[in-house]
């Protein structure tokens, strides 16, 4: 299967403003994302899709491969189906989204949601990675419980599994995970996705994926063991990450600088 990855990159975010352009390890966000998911060499095409002008010309100064979407589009995989139904990709049969904010995101996650629907088991894909029982109390934490297929039955800012019995606790332990910011569709699927309106449960937790589960769309997640990197979202984060940039260089297969 041909894949075309996806960045979608919104410029409005409010708890940090331009997130896009801000720097990190000396230039701007997106076109780190860009980097990495060009390193991955997992697509033929990575596309960056934005809604910004100044998103734009930032990311194809880097020489990244840029489509302008609407404005108007509610989340970013909406953002990812508009580049997708293009006719210049057409011949793509598998979309990858990795979100604008994650210039770390692991490489076995990625590899793991395409895998999932480029073999055919599923025709959504996403990862998760085992993480400590203290997730549990973080609402900015996403989690995800799976069946013993892989199938996804819930995304949740709540903490889930809920141990009811302390005496369970070691059943616990190895069914937290949590959800990493990485997707996979076929174009059939991502179409079908969009088309859906949106659901109290995703309005509910602010979270996009629970639309298709709500539809009975199956999404595989592939387990990782790789250590989830955090992402973006805050000043605390961008510093945090430049901090430690010059650390992940090296692992992360981007340019320094």
């Amino acid at each position: 299967m041909k894949t075309l990855a996806v960045i979608p990159a919104r410029l409005g975010a409010t708890r940090l403003p331009d997130k896009p352009l801000r720097l990190l390890g000396g230039r701007p966000l997106v076109v780190r994302v860009w980097e990495r998911v060009c390193a991955l060499e997992l697509a033929e095409r990575v596309v960056v899709a934005t809604d910004s002008d100044r998103v734009a010309q930032v990311a194809r100064a880097a020489g990244a491969e840029v489509v302008l979407t609407d404005e108007g589009h509610p989340s970013g995989t909406d953002r990812v189906a508009e580049v997708a139904a293009r006719r210049e990709y057409a011949d793509r049969d598998a979309v990858l989204n990795v979100q604008g904010d994650e210039p770390f995101v692991a490489a076995e996650a990625a590899r793991g949601a395409l895998r999932l629907v480029t073999q055919g088991r599923f025709t959504l894909g996403t990862a998760s990675a085992r993480a400590g029982a203290e997730i549990l109390a973080s609402p900015s934490v996403v989690k995800v419980v799976a069946a013993d297929d892989g199938r996804a039955m819930y995304f949740s800012r709540a903490p889930i599994p809920y141990l009811r019995e302390p005496a369970d606790v070691a059943l616990l332990g190895p069914r937290v995970r949590q959800h990493l910011g990485v997707y996979a569709y076929t174009r059939e699927a991502l179409a079908r996705w969009v088309a859906l309106p949106p659901h109290p449960l995703e309005r509910i937790e602010r979270l996009e994926q629970l639309r298709p589960l709500a539809a009975g769309l199956a999404m595989g997640v592939a387990e990782v063991d790789e250590a989830p990197r955090p992402g973006i979202d805050t000043e605390e984060d961008l510093a945090r990450a430049n901090a430690a940039w010059s650390e992940f260089t090296d692992t992360l297969g981007v340019r320094p600088s």
